[in-house]
């Protein structure tokens, strides 16, 4: 279900990974020369971007080549998901029949009912907030990595290595990248953190905000962003999720051919504008799975 992946070099993706690292190298280097809300925006923008190009690589893309394609995404450039695990999970996302389920979906931001029962009252508020857009920009993050560090902390306490090997390539690879913006282009760790990796992250929270919702009707579950050039070129067309969800193996620049197929009478936003006037401060779904 999750698609067999290039079978060709697929030249445009092979551009954007060149035009991404050419970008995060010369904002680095030039990192004085801006005001820090310009650093943030083009920080968080380049990397989201990145994390989109490791999407494409999940999926089996730019080559026929798995390992060249781990390869061309090795720097971690928000430091916290190692590379294998986000493989993992989001093709359990994919193979899944029942998206959004919270004992099923691994990408689901659903508690079950035992779940949300278990919460304390401090929780329950925190978690609401992070169902609002602007809770889900601004802890989001925090919520991701303290999510990861539970389950991974678990595994270890239960003597479980079975992940060693791969947080040892993932500090080598966050070695690699801090190496680079902290040694070399003069940034400290904070502000790497805080202008590239946080922002990062809350970019790539944005589109998988409103990608799925639970609901009895399947083709309900997974949405369509009619979004402008700018944010589909950051996401790589990945806001037209429902397109991507029928036809995973598909490359991003061939998504919006396919779309235009797509019928527009489902769960459909016209651009994330859309989604920031409806959700800002408002809870777009309960916590607790309501299905």
């Amino acid at each position: 279900m999750n698609g067999t992946g290039s079978k060709r070099w697929e030249w445009p993706t092979l551009a954007v990974a060149a035009v991404i690292y050419l970008a995060f190298g010369a904002l680095t280097l030039n990192h004085e020369a801006l005001p820090w809300w310009a650093l943030v925006l083009a920080g968080g923008y380049i990397t989201a971007w990145h994390g989109s190009l490791q999407h494409e690589v999940v999926h089996g893309h730019p080559t026929p080549s798995r390992a060249l394609n781990e390869l061309l995404v090795f720097p971690s450039l928000w430091l916290w998901l190692p590379f294998p695990l986000y493989r993992q999970t989001h093709l359990r996302h994919h193979d899944t029949g029942v998206i959004t389920d919270p004992v099923e979906d691994p990408e689901s931001f659903y508690l079950t009912r035992s779940g949300w029962k278990a919460c304390g009252n401090l929780r329950r508020l925190f978690l609401i907030a992070n169902n609002t857009l602007i809770g889900r920009l601004l802890i989001g993050p925090v919520v991701c990595v303290k999510g990861l560090i539970e389950r991974e902390g678990r595994q270890f306490l239960k003597r479980d290595f079975s992940n060693a090997r791969i947080w040892i390539m993932h500090a080598a690879s966050g070695a690699l990248v801090i190496g680079w913006a902290c040694g070399i282009c003069g940034l400290s760790v904070l502000e790497y953190i805080f202008c590239f990796a946080y922002p990062g992250i809350s970019l790539t929270l944005l589109r998988s905000f409103a990608e799925h919702q639970a609901s009895f009707d399947h083709e309900e579950r997974t949405v369509m962003v009619d979004s402008g050039r700018l944010m589909s070129l950051l996401y790589l067309n990945n806001n037209l999720h429902a397109v991507h969800h029928a036809e995973p193996g598909v490359a991003w620049y061939q998504l919006p051919a396919r779309a235009r197929e797509y019928p527009r009478d489902r769960y459909v936003f016209r651009g994330y504008g859309e989604i920031f006037a409806r959700y800002l401060f408002r809870p777009k779904e309960p916590v607790e799975f309501p299905l």
